[in-house]
């Protein structure tokens, strides 16, 4: 059975990727136990922009600490090890994941403005990984910003990014754009490599005793996967990038289904963190079944198959749907004679 794909350029064993989770991804011995389970590729927990900040101010800091007090603290400078921040750790784990493991490792940035990111993208590179995953999550609160300018801001950052690496680039987005096919498209004019579809914002939640937002970190459900599946299938064959597909892949017929939708590669994460990394093995045995009980010799042969551009009926991914679908639900509890009444 042929499982192998190519995705961002990069030769794939399998569609099955390890998706961006730090408990997943920090601890480097866990790299190679992903490999060992099967996984073609690992995209790395996330550098955030956030950190990338935060590690400009530190220097900052420790240069100008003392330089107002004698002239002797002139000559005071650091010692290196102060400079081993959140950025430099990032880079080892790079270099130690590319010695630890023959499978792609790709890189990870997330964050909402242009700030830093063309030197740490540069240095990512540098550091061996195979590709990079921009990560673009900005929740818009500006009442006077529009949409236009939120869509600009996506395209410039891919634009200074891609303008300083060699190595493939894919955006990873939120389903949150007016049109989610025109900004696909622009990113596609703009030079990525890959869409990853789709981000899933952090919902926070509210303690009614103690009165407190908390941060509740939801994992994605089977149900989550009908999002990235619909727009996959849209997108297909209209755009040529590279889809990953990510949000509620938990089985092999998972897989089977974003591959039919247009996805080069799937992204699994929550399920991974719920049953362990050894569930890969499972997961691929699932795909490889599916694909001889059906008389597939690839998954190749799957890729598109079912997106809006080859299925048989291609109105099914559109709103006519929506209405049918509305109209002939019947909740089990429901009997037919209730809904004659």
């Amino acid at each position: 059975m042929d499982l192998t794909t190519t995705y961002l350029g990069l030769e794939l064993r399998s569609p099955l990727v390890v998706g961006a989770a730090a408990p997943l991804t920090e601890d480097i011995q866990h790299l190679r136990q992903m490999e060992d389970a099967g996984a073609a590729a690992v995209v790395l927990h996330s550098l955030f922009e956030e950190q990338l900040r935060s590690d400009r101010l530190e220097l900052h800091h420790h240069l100008e600490y003392g330089t107002e007090s004698f002239a002797e603290a002139l000559t005071y400078f650091p010692e290196p090890d102060l400079f081993h921040v959140g950025t430099d750790i990032y880079l080892d784990h790079i270099r130690a994941a590319k010695d630890m493991v023959d499978i792609p490792i790709i890189a990870s940035l997330n964050g909402s403005t242009l700030g830093g990111w063309t030197d740490y993208a540069r240095q990512i590179q540098a550091a061996g990984a195979d590709a990079l995953e921009i990560n673009i999550y900005a929740i818009p609160t500006d009442l006077h910003t529009s949409a236009a300018d939120i869509e600009q801001q996506y395209l410039d950052i891919l634009k200074a990014v891609k303008s300083v690496v060699q190595i493939p680039v894919a955006v990873k987005l939120s389903p949150y754009f007016s049109n989610m096919a025109s900004m696909a498209h622009q990113l596609y004019e703009a030079g990525t490599d890959g869409l990853v579809l789709f981000n899933r914002f952090y919902q926070p939640d509210i303690d009614i005793e103690d009165l407190e937002v908390r941060p509740h970190v939801l994992l994605s459900t089977p149900q989550d996967m009908r999002l990235p599946m619909r727009w996959i299938a849209l997108l297909y064959g209209r755009i040529p990038v590279d889809f990953a597909a990510t949000s509620g892949i938990h089985k092999g017929q998972d897989v089977v289904r974003m591959l039919m939708a247009g996805a080069t590669v799937t992204q699994l994460v929550s399920v991974l963190l719920r049953h362990g990394i050894g569930h890969l093995k499972n997961i691929e045995q699932e795909l490889q079944t599916w694909l001889q009980e059906h008389d597939y010799e690839s998954v190749q042969q799957l890729r598109g198959s079912m997106s809006q551009l080859r299925c048989p009926n291609p109105s099914e991914f559109e709103r006519a749907q929506y209405m049918k679908a509305i109209q002939t639900y019947q909740p089990d509890w429901m009997s037919s004679v209730d809904l004659v009444r």
